[in-house]
Order: structure tokens, then sequence, then C-alpha cells
């Protein structure tokens, strides 16, 4: 199982290309998961309905089955967000896991720019940035591929993803 984060300023697109970015990787052939940081409060849940009223009864965690598909809901109640390195193994096995978020905390990273977004680039400032995939000028000196070309930003993915093991592995960081 490898590991790669997108990174970019709001606006920059960085959903859109996770959503054009993974049906390509799974025609590859590969088994995609993905992890996306909300830094607002969010809720999957919709009010009134039995597994929203278990979560507020108090359940730590509710699980909601059916023949299609099933969720896993886990309250924190208090207790510290998780971090990445946390969160990596409660993911079932898969060749690629892609993190939209936790930017200071995901080893290697494909900055995501949008020359109208008028943000300037993380890269160089960022030092675990590998690639960019913007619909501006391609950077001199660091890969470069233009946000239309999901191949090419799929290539630059598969090539600089490091195993989660690493991740792992590594020394706890804040964030």
């Amino acid at each position: 199982m490898k590991v790669i984060g997108l990174a970019g300023w709001s606006g920059a697109g960085k959903t859109t290309l996770l959503a054009r970015l993974v049906p390509q990787l799974v025609s590859e052939g590969l088994r995609v998961s993905t992890i996306k940081h909300a830094h607002h409060r969010f809720d999957l849940d919709t009010p009134g309905k039995d597994s929203w009223m278990h979560r507020q009864a108090g359940a730590t965690e509710v699980l909601i089955s059916s023949e299609r598909r099933f969720a896993l809901m886990h309250e924190l109640r208090g207790a510290s967000e998780l971090t990445l390195r946390e969160l990596l193994p409660k993911l079932s096995p898969v060749d690629l896991v892609i993190v939209e978020g936790y930017k200071a905390t995901t080893p290697r990273k494909i900055e995501v720019h949008r020359v109208g977004n008028g943000k300037p680039l993380l890269y160089p400032h960022d030092p675990l940035i590998v690639g960019i995939a913007t619909d501006g000028p391609l950077e001199r000196g660091l890969p470069s591929v233009h946000l239309d070309d999901i191949e090419g930003v799929a290539a630059m993915v598969r090539k600089y993803a490091v195993p989660v093991a690493d991740v792992l592995a590594r020394e706890p960081q804040d964030g």
C-alpha cells in the first residue's frame, strides 16, 4: 500500500482533480482509497435517521450496513483529532491512498495550482512537494503536468507515492 498527497490553496481544484484521477488509476488496475481532511465541523448523517439518533444518544461508533455499502462513524467525544499516521491503518488494504489535506504530515505531495486563483505556488517553500499539476506555465526543475493531463498526473502519482509502512515508521509530527 502506497500513499501520496494532493496539496494546494483552497479553490485550486484538488477535489475536482481527485474526482478525475481516481477513475484513471482504477482503469489502470489499481485499488484506490482516499482520505480527506475537513477543517470544519461536518456530518455525513441525516438528522432524525436511526444512525443519527444512535450517535446523538452517545454511541462511540455507529456502523451502518446495507447490501451495497457500509459506513463506520466514530465520534471522538472530546478526544484529540486523529493524525494521518493514526488514520492510515484504519483503511482496508489497497494499492494507493490519495490524501487531500494533512499538508504538514503527508510525506510526499503533488501541488495542485490554478493560476486564476491568484495564489503563489507552495513550491519551493514546501520541500515535500515532488510535482505540480497546473493550468499555468510548467515549473522548471520539478516534474510538472497540465491539470487536464490526467494520465500525466496519474503517472506522477504512481512514481512518487511512498509505502504506507514508511509513513508509519516515521517519528510522529504535529498536525
